[in-house]
């Protein structure tokens, strides 16, 4: 079974009662007499996802020449920050020898140019950077991530940790 969709609710004093837009979603997802567990969920911040893509976009265009080649845009480095630092998924393939391995990884490398492809011996593995989309992070993982990414970022334009943060902060 897929992932149920988000949906909205408001308390009424004897249940929870969907928003009214959700209510053919609700219909579609739930069974009548099955038990669902409910979570809070607290949504993040717009303005630390504004913040957090204006301090990507200020370090991108801050990095040194040599780099430039390495990221094109600035969703590439992002992206390449984030598996750096471990938020990624991975997938491994193996193969029947290391020459077979090494057409497999060159076949795959085009498929996600901000992916992560390496061959050992006769075993490809794939990352890929996980999705920052608020509905596929919540407000702690994206705070975590968007911290050690800006790390990595303040890292390789040679600044102090935290500047680019404080930085665009001011411009954001």
């Amino acid at each position: 079974m897929s992932a149920l969709l988000p949906v909205e609710f408001t308390w009424t004093g004897d249940a929870m009662q969907p928003a009214g837009r959700f209510t053919g979603l609700c219909d579609r997802q739930f069974v009548i007499g099955e038990r669902y567990i409910l979570v809070e969920h607290e949504a993040r911040s717009a303005a630390s996802h504004a913040h957090y893509f204006a301090c990507v976009r200020d370090g991108w265009s801050n990095l040194p020449e040599h780099l430039a080649d390495r990221f094109p845009t600035p969703d590439h480095l992002r992206k390449w920050a984030l598996i750096r630092t471990g938020f990624r998924d991975e997938v491994s393939f193996v193969a029947s020898s290391k020459a077979e391995a090494v057409r497999i990884a060159a076949f795959l490398r085009p498929v996600d140019d901000t992916a992560v492809v390496r061959v050992k011996d006769s075993i490809i593995v794939r990352w890929t950077a996980k999705s920052q989309s608020m509905r596929a992070m919540g407000k702690e993982d994206f705070q975590r991530s968007k911290d050690a990414v800006l790390a990595v970022i303040d890292e390789l334009i040679g600044t102090a940790a935290g500047t680019l943060s404080r930085e665009a902060g001011r411009a954001a």
